[in-house]
């Protein structure tokens, strides 16, 4: 059965600021993607209706522990050989193959919204959105480097995995 839900998104919490950051909304309408949680298969998957706007995610954000990427590792490197070639839209990747290539690349996955990754490198911090027609990524104010305000690319899954990640590393 799968219910009607929608996304789980509060504002954020003063109490533990490190692990949320304000964004303001962007105008796209909104859309329909299925969500399940990988870890409990016993969950029934759910509807969320996504509006294509980042908003506060409150809650934990924290990379992987050694022992959870030691157990990823060897499935993960399956995922990596199996990714097209870089040249391809993105939209000729699987989701296991983009996720791999995105962890890969530095980036790891919200535990509250697996559709939303985070990196942290020394020249800024990101969020990263896997959207239903478009990958969103937002450079976020509160990390290191001088930026005024959060700034948010919007890039479509017709270009090449090697330009998203051209762009995307690129930084503000």
């Amino acid at each position: 059965m799968i219910a009607l839900s929608p996304s789980k998104f509060a504002p954020a919490s003063a109490a533990n600021p490190s692990t949320s950051s304000s964004y303001s909304p962007s105008p796209k309408p909104p859309s329909a993607s299925f969500s399940s949680n990988p870890l409990n298969s016993s969950q029934p998957s759910r509807l969320r209706i996504r509006s294509g706007r980042f908003r506060t995610l409150t809650g934990t954000f924290s990379k992987p522990s050694p022992e959870e990427a030691e157990l990823s590792a060897p499935e993960e490197d399956e995922w990596l050989k199996r990714l097209p070639d870089k040249t391809k839209p993105l939209y000729s990747h699987s989701l296991p193959c983009i996720e791999a290539w995105l962890r890969n690349l530095g980036f790891f996955q919200s535990r509250e919204d697996r559709a939303v990754w985070l990196i942290e490198l020394p020249k800024w911090h990101g969020q990263l959105s896997l959207d239903v027609t478009d990958l969103y990524i937002r450079y976020l104010k509160s990390g290191p480097g001088n930026l005024e305000k959060d700034v948010e690319r919007r890039f479509s899954y017709a270009l090449s995995r090697e330009d998203i990640e051209n762009a995307i590393l690129g930084g503000p």
